[in-house]
């Protein structure tokens, strides 16, 4: 298993924490370490090379 998708594993599993929070703080503390783990996923595919730093537009 690629290291991104170990992130998007713990992405997964903070959005299920995040639906089972007790208080509106708590689901956005598991919401934004969601988005954190996202956003780590897509960096670790960008440095393996699996998508291009920026997105090209052809004109």
């Amino acid at each position: 298993m690629k290291q991104s998708d170990h992130f998007r594993e713990n992405a997964e599993n903070c959005a299920q924490f995040a639906e089972r929070a007790t208080d509106h703080p708590t689901y956005l503390r598991y919401k934004r370490m969601e988005a954190a783990w996202r956003s780590l996923a897509a960096e670790q595919d960008w440095l393996d090379g699996e998508t291009p730093p920026v997105a090209i537009a052809v004109t």
